[in-house]
């Protein structure tokens, strides 16, 4: 591979002048800049970004570390997130831990290696050693998905109690009596809030905790949501409705009735969490409590750009969360 000092000697210039061609091009003559560009072409050079990366000890990239790309909820935080680093001149390096502590450490490690700029995470590791490493490390970060605990910290979330509590009105208003939780992980902080918002909403309604009905689930996603409705299907006495606790669990569960043949929602409406692209392109198209996913990654991209740029002096850490909303489809439409 070409490097600059091959540049150099093919223009018969000196290296500080191509580099002038590269980074300045107007502080050189026009015939210089044209013969130099001629053998950049010609022998296919590249520069180097890593090395100029440490000549100035700073990235141009920032990490964006999510808990399952294969959710496209964070498929859409990360469209958010490249639009705003994009815009700031910078790059978004993508990594999934897939809820895994030891992934999520490695990932970490590679940020350190290539000095990234920051780090958007939504920590695998509950017990905050992600955290302190990054700090041990003096690398900022903003939190995306969770609430930040401390003052010092940035975070980008959605108040999912409001959100489970919507999903819990909309039921119990369509005349729903008897509701199940499919959920995942207890360790998920948004699993826990999701549950709360649905029996402040059977509070409300003088409801007592037992109408709710929780079947856990191991993971977010689709074939966990078919287990759970494998196992919802078997019991005596089922539930009217099912609340999920993301919408790749309701897909699942919906598969799994529909094969069964329980027409949904005569027999048993179904109601998820994030509104991703396909619960509306779903057999029954998919009520579902949206989340701005798009505008929270955009917005932690921002709070990191402004914690690291020129202006960091003044910048104030802020916990953002944002409000989510109730999208009503044809898998909770009908009353019972």
């Amino acid at each position: 591979m070409a490097g600059i000092k091959d540049v150099a000697r093919e223009a018969g210039v000196s290296v500080g002048t191509v580099s002038n061609v590269i980074n300045r091009p107007d502080s050189v003559s026009e015939e210089t800049k044209e013969r130099v560009l001629s053998v950049i072409r010609r022998l296919g050079y590249v520069r180097s970004e890593s090395a100029r990366q440490l000549r100035a000890g700073q990235s141009r990239i920032m990490a964006l570390l999510v808990l399952d790309m294969g959710n496209p909820f964070f498929v859409d935080v990360a469209k958010g997130a490249e639009s705003a680093a994009r815009a700031a001149g910078l790059g978004v390096m993508v990594c999934n831990s897939g809820q895994s502590p030891t992934e999520e450490a490695a990932y970490l490690s590679l940020f350190m290696e290539h000095r990234v700029r920051g780090v958007l995470l939504t920590p695998a590791d509950t017990t905050g050693a992600s955290l302190k490493l990054l700090r041990r490390q003096k690398i900022p970060f903003v939190l995306v998905d969770r609430v930040g605990e401390r003052a010092e910290v940035c975070s980008v979330s959605v108040d999912d109690t409001v959100g489970g509590a919507l999903a819990g009105r909309h039921l119990i208003g369509a005349g729903h009596r008897t509701i199940a939780y499919i959920s995942g992980p207890s360790h998920v902080p948004q699993v826990r809030d999701r549950r709360a918002g649905m029996l402040m909403a059977l509070a409300e309604a003088g409801l007592p905790p037992e109408a709710l009905l929780e079947i856990p689930a191991q993971r977010l996603d689709v074939r966990a949501g078919r287990d759970a409705g494998a196992r919802l299907l078997g019991l005596a006495e089922r539930p009217t409705a099912v609340f999920c606790a993301n919408d790749l669990l309701a897909l699942g569960v919906l598969q799994e009735v529909y094969a069964a043949g329980i027409a949904v929602p005569k027999e048993l409406a179904i109601v998820g969490y994030d509104d991703i692209e396909f619960a509306a392109a779903a057999a029954v198209p998919l009520t579902s409590v949206r989340q701005p996913a798009v505008t929270m990654g955009r917005m932690a991209a921002d709070l990191l750009l402004e914690e690291v740029g020129p202006d960091q002096k003044d910048h104030e850490h802020q916990r953002v969360v944002l409000q989510p909303e109730l999208v009503v489809r044809e898998s909770s439409r009908s009353r019972r």
